[in-house]
This record gives C-alpha cells, structure tokens and sequence, in this order.
C-alpha cells in the first residue's frame, strides 16, 4: 500500500510539474506573439515557493520592460535573481533597465542608479565569465559616467581587451569607439581596421567611421567593394545612399542605391529603418540638397 501510494505520488508530481512547464512555454510564446496580457495572466499567479517563479519574474519584467514600466520591471528582475542567484541574464536586464531609467533622471537618481547598475553587470560577468551583454553595457557606462560615479575610460578599455579576447572584432569595435571619446583618431582608426580584419561583416562599422571623420571617399570605397561582392548587400545599399545623403556626394549612385533598397523593403519590414524615405520624399530632398537629407531611424554608427 505504502509502495502504492509513493508511485501514486511521483505521478502525481510529474503532473504538476509538466503542467507548470507547459505554461512557461505558453506564456513565452504569447510574449514572443506580444500578447502581454496573456503572459500576466498565466505567470502572475505563479507563487514563490514554484521552481519556475524566477523564470516568470523574468518574464513578467520584460514584459514590464516592453510597456516601459521600468519601476515593475526592476522589481521583477530582482525578484527572479533573488530565486535564482545563478542566472546571469537576470543580472543583465537587471542592470540594463537602472540605465534607462537613469537616462531621464535628475543627478541625484542618476547617483544612486549607478552602483546598482554596475553592480548588476559585474555580477552577471561573475555568473558568466563569457558573457558579451553585460560588458558591452559596462563599457557604455564607463565611458558616459562622470568620474565620481565610476566613470573611467581607462574601465573601459579594460573590458574592451576582455572582449577582444572573447569576441575579437566587436572587442577592436568598443576599443575603438572608446579611443574617439578620447579624440585618439589614428589609434582608434587602427582598431577598427583590426576589427574587419577578424570579422569582415563589420566592414559597414568601418565605413561608418570613415563616415563620421568625413572621408567620404573611403567610406564609399567600402561600400562599393561589399556591394560588388555580394549585389544583394541591402545595408551596404542603403548606407551608400545614406552617405550620398550626408556627403552631398555621388548623388546619382546614392538616389540609385536608396531606390533599390526602397523596393526591396516593403513599408512594414521594419528591420533596418523605422520608417524609410518613400520616394517622392527622396526626390523632394534631392531637388532641394542632399546634404541637408536625414533619413529617420538610420542605422548609426
């Protein structure tokens, strides 16, 4: 009877187990669907004392996130890495939703986000010495923080050598980036050169540079080699034309290349721009001078 009752116990368990499975995967594919209220309604109810009440309160904070409920969305983040102290994607979003709540804060709040963010990332990389996120957001801190928030350059650059060793080019990107907050061009160029060497497909990265220092020839040069390479290259395309649009260079080759990228992208593909130039408004620009054209939403440097 005893035995009886165990088997009927363990049954029982599976049960509930696979129940409360089956409805992470449906609240995960509600939010993948947008379908916010349906991913409340079933994760809310989930109590403490459930193996998947951190999962949920991760859910439940990027769906916070995403309807810009940055306060709930803290709350639950902390809630999921208190349940769970080994995640370190808890710790990320964690210490990414104190920075957007501190870009639109006074001083002051910005003075008491920055330990909690920084914190939040560093324990992330602690959980998970590869993670990319985490640093990536360090580093964004240590060059935007004044100094006596922790704010150094000489930080960042310490995590950008720790990404070059994890993931070469995006770490020569973030090194990069961080020697043309220190106006150190030529050493910054250097790095950005590194960086299309270990990966080309950041090739559009370097034109971007070259873009922002004006050598424009350079960055068409680029541009042009990636589209030769592969006719089918829509960002290469549309950047052409979007330094056209900046430089008030190769004007023709420009509205070309924005009148192919234009007919590829239907107006709701939205994957590069959030809303592109239609036509009409592109010749309204060029009749009037392309280097007064800027596009919305473009992919920046």
């Amino acid at each position: 009877m005893n035995a009886h009752f165990r088997i009927l116990f363990i049954l029982f368990w599976i049960v509930i187990q696979s129940q409360a499975q089956s409805k992470l995967e449906q609240a995960n594919s509600f939010y993948d669907q947008k379908k916010y209220s349906q991913v409340k309604k079933i994760l809310e109810p989930i109590e403490k004392d459930n193996p998947d009440f951190a999962m949920s309160q991760y859910y439940l904070g990027r769906v916070a996130f995403d309807e810009k409920n940055y306060d709930d969305a803290v709350s639950h983040f902390k809630e999921a890495a208190e349940a769970n102290n080994k995640v370190a994607e808890y710790q990320v979003w964690l210490g990414d939703t104190y920075g957007t709540i501190a870009k639109d804060a006074n001083m002051f709040k910005q003075g008491v986000l920055a330990p909690k963010m920084r914190n939040a990332w560093e324990a992330a990389i602690a959980l998970d010495a590869k993670n990319i996120s985490a640093r990536l957001s360090l580093i964004q801190y240590y060059i935007q923080a004044p100094g006596f928030m922790g704010g150094s350059f000489a930080k960042a650059k310490e995590v950008a050598n720790q990404l070059i060793k994890l993931k070469p080019a995006e770490g020569h990107l973030q090194m990069g980036t961080i020697l043309l907050q220190e106006k150190k061009n030529t050493e910054a160029e250097k790095e950005f050169l590194e960086m299309v060497k270990a990966d080309p497909h950041y090739t559009s990265n370097l034109a971007g540079y070259y873009t922002s220092q004006k050598q424009y020839d350079k960055a068409f040069a680029l541009f042009e080699e990636a589209i030769h390479k592969n006719p089918e290259d829509y960002l290469s395309i549309y950047q052409f034309g979007k330094t056209s649009a900046l430089s008030g260079q190769k004007l023709d080759r420009g509205e070309e290349c924005l009148k192919k990228y234009l007919a590829y992208y239907s107006p709701k593909q939205k994957n590069y721009l959030r809303r592109p130039y239609r036509k009409t408004e592109i010749s309204k620009k060029r009749k009037k001078d392309w280097r007064d054209c800027r596009i919305e939403g473009c992919i920046t440097f």
